[in-house]
């Protein structure tokens, strides 16, 4: 049985994933791959950004955001997806060397009425760097199959 059902979910929850510290590396292979712009891949033409200098692309913060979640929780919970995101924030820019980790808060829950077998969650994910400054939010719900089900 997984360890997190929809009932395990509750209204002010809180959980902290594992810190991921950014490398220029990873940065520019991401960006060349899927977000190639001069801010992302190139130091030169990224000092004369509005930055000032290298970033990580958004996408790049948002995908290592999704993996230390999985790892958190989804992939030990009856977890059936999601309708989609609501909101995505990115507040500052992630640099190299910058320490990011995301804290989740269940910040509202129901049960499906016309799926009894699950539920759905609200999140509010804050990711933050290593001064504690907010660098992405996001929000939206989750469907969780209820514990009956997941058995």
């Amino acid at each position: 049985m997984p360890r997190w059902t929809f009932e395990d979910l509750t209204v002010g929850l809180r959980l902290e994933c594992a810190p991921h510290a950014m490398t220029r590396e990873e940065m520019i292979a991401f960006a060349k791959e899927y977000d190639a712009q001069p801010f992302h891949i190139d130091e030169d033409a990224a000092k004369a950004s509005f930055f000032g200098g290298l970033v990580a692309s958004g996408w790049h913060t948002a995908s290592l955001v999704m993996r230390a979640i999985a790892e958190r929780f989804l992939l030990d919970s009856s977890g059936l997806g999601a309708p989609g995101v609501d909101e995505l924030k990115w507040l500052r820019p992630v640099r190299a060397g910058d320490v990011i980790t995301p804290v989740i808060d269940i910040i509202d829950r129901k049960e499906s009425r016309s799926r009894p077998e699950m539920g759905l969650v609200r999140m509010r994910i804050t990711t933050s760097n290593q001064r504690g400054e907010p660098v992405m939010t996001q929000e939206n719900w989750v469907m969780f199959g209820r514990r009956a089900q997941a058995m």
